[in-house]
């Protein structure tokens, strides 16, 4: 500022100056008034210059001149530059915050005053069966026309959440539909933040609970209910030896069925409380088939006179490492269901043998009735029967296969299962390479 005083006062005298020294000291005071309007023109000029740049291009205001409009102009860059600057972290940050919503599990959408879409995250795209980008600005309740969630959004009730079946379920989807509980949350003044969450698997989960509780009631309770009728007749009725005995025998039945369902049940919450086993224990496969056809010869001569063609095959001798006992089991356990679902003379095949990829696969194919399609999904839940009189027939407590199922997870593997009504079925354990290896590599390493 004292610069610009400066200069002011400078042309002033500079003014006077020469209107003395060309016209005389009558004019010298025009002279000073003229300098000091000559140095005011020149600095709206410059003032004005600065201010058309700044209209068109910001960007393009000249770098610190002399005078206080060069200085200005410099702190109006710098000023401009912070500027830019926080726009550019603020606008990162933004982008870091919708990043995180969109690899969030659950679906966000942002709903203005008037009910139509602002923002939604993919999942929530998916989940309705809209296109994140073409669906803006579009009424949410014209897209997701389930009445009771088009009731929740209008009530402006949010204190609860709204299940509904999602609008859009995947393609190819068996079982259960997709639940997706929805709730909105109001901010800034009437606009709304619904959340969504998939619910499928949690529903899945009470329903199997509430179905193992039901079901675990109901094969206990029913072997207890004849033991008692069993105790009460030897209690009240003179029998004689023979009738005794009988009752005896049926009370023992029901008892060993009673004893064989816990130790199921213990078996399950065992498997699923426990480690993966190690892979440094070795069993022969020749081993396990052999213990597996020794007990598979003895239950078809004890379930029926006629017997089943049983045919073992082993197309490559190998090791498999884990839980011997565990792999035992899965194994009889696929195989005795083979045989006590099969008719009599009906044939059944035991298959070991490696895959392309090195994996090793155990399968039993048998020729029984065989397995609607519709059920196979649900074959190794607890207690899921196809025809519960005749699993009853068979003496299935209904958790083989479950058991199965966890012996593989365990060991890293799969059950794999096919089946044709009317036809047969084929039931495979499938074993991952780290847990198979050929009996040929053990000698040699031996």
């Amino acid at each position: 500022m004292p610069f610009r005083v400066a200069t002011f006062l400078l042309a002033s005298v500079l003014g006077g100056a020469l209107a003395y020294a060309i016209f005389g000291l009558s004019t010298l005071w025009i002279g000073a008034w003229l300098g000091a309007g000559f140095w005011l023109l020149l600095d709206a000029l410059k003032a004005q210059r600065l201010l058309n740049v700044m209209r068109r291009d910001v960007s393009a205001l000249p770098s610190r001149g002399a005078g206080v409009w060069g200085e200005l102009a410099e702190r109006i860059r710098k000023l401009l530059r912070e500027r830019d600057q926080q726009i550019r972290q603020s606008d990162d940050r933004l982008q870091e915050f919708l990043a995180a919503i969109q690899a969030s599990p659950n679906g966000v959408v942002l709903i203005d005053e008037q009910g139509r879409i602002e923002w939604c995250n993919q999942t929530a795209a998916t989940q309705f069966g809209i296109d994140p980008q073409r669906d803006l600005q579009q009424h949410l309740a014209n897209l997701v026309r389930d009445p009771a969630f088009v009731a929740y959004l209008a009530s402006w009730n949010y204190s609860r959440d709204v299940v509904i079946d999602a609008p859009s379920q995947p393609a190819g989807h068996r079982g259960y539909p997709v639940r997706l509980s929805m709730q909105v949350h109001p901010y800034a003044g009437n606009r709304r933040m619904l959340l969504t969450r998939d619910i499928t698997a949690l529903e899945q989960a009470e329903t199997m609970r509430r179905d193992f509780v039901a079901n675990v009631s109901h094969e206990i309770r029913t072997p207890l209910t004849v033991l008692a009728g069993f105790v009460e007749t030897l209690q009240s009725l003179p029998l004689d030896a023979e009738e005794r005995s009988r009752y005896l025998r049926l009370m023992a039945q029901q008892s060993h069925r009673m004893e064989t369902l816990v130790n199921d049940l213990l078996t399950l919450s065992r498997l699923e409380g426990n480690a993966p086993p190690p892979t440094s224990q070795w069993t022969p496969v020749r081993a396990l088939l052999a213990h597996c056809e020794e007990e598979a010869r003895a239950l078809s001569r004890q379930i029926t006179t006629q017997g089943h063609k049983l045919s073992f095959l082993q197309e490559a001798e190998s090791e498999i490492s884990g839980a011997s006992v565990e792999l035992q089991s899965a194994m009889s356990n696929l195989l005795s269901n083979a045989i006590r679902y099969t008719p009599g003379g009906g044939e059944v095949v035991v298959t070991w043998r490696l895959l392309p990829d090195g994996r090793g696969e155990y399968s039993v194919r048998d020729t029984g009735p065989g397995v609607a399609a519709e059920h196979i999904p649900r074959l190794t839940e607890r207690f899921y029967r196809v025809d519960r009189s005749r699993s009853r027939e068979t003496g299935g407590t209904g958790l083989g296969l479950a058991i199965v199922k966890h012996i593989a997870q365990r060991h890293g593997g799969e059950l794999r299962i096919e089946s044709t009504v009317g036809k047969g079925s084929r039931f495979a354990l499938v074993l991952p390479v780290a847990r198979v290896r050929p009996a040929a590599a053990v000698s040699l390493r031996a």
